[in-house]
């Protein structure tokens, strides 16, 4: 899984906060690293330089193998709070979907196979 970490121009990064939030989204994202291909952080100030209570926001876009990408957003007062909420929708979103495809409780999954 490749992540790629995009700003706008207002937003001041470092390095090593760029790896921790890599190294988070990927242990955190663990479970689906086969089914994911790309993961896009896309992180933003609403306000700029200006302060604000709830403007920093993280939009996360996992890039699916042999399905649409899906996104989440999530805003808060700071970019950690902001990308931890972003996190948890879409390993919530990605659970559902996963979940989805699985066979019915009592089906064999191989039974459709073998028929």
């Amino acid at each position: 899984m490749q992540i790629q970490v995009n700003t706008v121009k207002n937003v001041e990064t470092t390095p090593e906060w760029l790896a921790s939030l890599e190294e988070q989204l990927a242990s955190s994202l663990a479970r689906f690293r086969d089914g994911i291909t790309r993961l896009e952080v896309h992180l933003r100030d609403a306000n700029g330089d200006k302060s604000g209570a709830v403007d920093k926001e993280c939009m996360l876009e996992a890039r699916l193998a042999g399905r649409d990408p899906v996104a989440v957003t999530h805003k808060a007062d700071r970019f950690e709070r902001a990308v931890s909420g972003a996190r948890d929708k879409l390993v919530r979103l990605l659970s559902r979907q996963v979940a989805r495809q699985r066979p019915p409780k009592g089906q064999d999954p191989f039974e459709a196979v073998l028929t």
